[in-house]
């Protein structure tokens, strides 16, 4: 007669969990002593017979002839697929119930999002906060606060405000703030930063007259407005999963390794790079071809999300150069997938 699942208790399940992981992984048949060192139960090889007997007895696992370890039967092998399944189908609820809430709720969400990856694929992860790139200048409004200062608001056409206080000798007048608002819209909007070239400014600057130090403290302005990668958030999982793969594991290696992810300065040049390159599909770099010194001995799969409006982030995976490719850029396109276009949702 078969027992039912549901007589299996968390610790059995935990057991069979870590048989089955342990033989997909070695091939091999998996006795007690590998099991306590595998499991977090902290239990003695004994019990852990006791265990694996009463999981015999239930038909999950069976004994070869040839070997005192164990090995999954094909009842303890459905028992694991359809729990993973399980496990797997809420990961991915919780998953799209944090992708659909609002845009402030992002940190939350990409802090999930690494936690989860990193999961899934015993790798190192890293997502970042969404940033805004290739903006374009929308509207430009110089405006009289005192006798010693102008406002400078700067709208992108993200809708990203910014505003500069400017320090000037002598206050404006209405019509002179007129003139170099007109003057400024009419040369620069529509324009990126790197479309801004030094002909433009002198452009500005000759037609501004003796105004035009305001000019070129309003392009010191719109400099930092327009700025790629300001305040990057980057938010990283797993990195202690790097300590599992022997190749890594180098004391001199893992503390330069886990330096980058606890500091996370390479981490955004990285990311730049990433931005770098026009395709904002997958990037695998492979050994020496990382941009990050730190990670010559790791392979790092990249992928750039897209939430409209040029708004981009990037997530990322970290392993060692035998990682999993494919289980690795099925992740990273599943969740890309997810987060495109997230904001135009969000405002359903």
């Amino acid at each position: 007669m078969e027992i039912p699942k549901e007589e299996l208790d968390e610790r059995k399940i935990k057991i069979l969990d870590a048989i089955i992981r342990n033989y997909l992984a070695t091939g091999e048949p998996v006795g007690s002593r590998t099991i306590s060192k595998y499991t977090d139960l902290n239990l003695s090889s004994a019990t852990i017979r006791n265990e694996m007997s009463d999981l015999e007895e239930l038909g999950y696992i069976m004994q070869p002839h040839t070997s005192a370890g164990r090995i999954p039967s094909d009842k303890g092998y459905r028992f694991y697929v359809d729990h993973l399944i399980r496990e797997k189908d809420r990961e991915v609820t919780e998953m799209k119930d944090l992708v659909i809430e609002k845009t402030e709720k992002m940190e939350q969400v990409l802090k999930q999002v690494a936690k989860l990856l990193a999961n899934n694929t015993n790798y190192a992860t890293m997502v970042t906060a969404p940033s805004y790139h290739n903006n374009k200048i929308k509207f430009i409004q110089l405006s009289q606060m005192d006798d010693g200062q102008i406002l400078a608001v700067v709208v992108l056409n993200s809708n990203i405000v910014k505003n500069q206080v400017i320090t000037v000798k002598d206050a404006l007048d209405a019509e002179t703030l007129l003139k170099l608002n007109i003057l400024l819209n009419t040369g620069l909007n529509g324009l990126s930063l790197h479309e801004i070239n030094l002909a433009t400014i002198t452009r500005l600057k000759e037609q501004a007259g003796i105004h035009s130090t305001i000019v070129s403290d309003v392009m010191d302005a719109l400099a930092e407005a327009l700025s790629e990668g300001e305040d990057l958030q980057i938010y990283t999982s797993g990195t202690t999963n790097i300590l599992k793969y022997p190749e890594l594991n180098d004391s001199e290696k893992i503390t330069n390794l886990l330096s980058t992810f606890e500091e996370k300065e390479e981490l955004a040049n990285l990311v730049n790079s990433t931005f770098s390159n026009e395709e904002t599909g997958i990037q695998v770099y492979i050994g020496n071809e990382a941009p990050v010194q730190t990670m010559k001995d790791c392979s790092v799969v990249t992928a750039t999300y897209e939430l409209g409006e040029g708004v981009k982030g990037t997530i990322g995976i970290i392993g060692p150069k035998r990682m999993d490719y494919e289980k690795v850029m099925d992740s990273l396109k599943n969740l890309k997938q997810q987060l495109d276009g997230i904001f135009d949702k969000s405002k359903e």
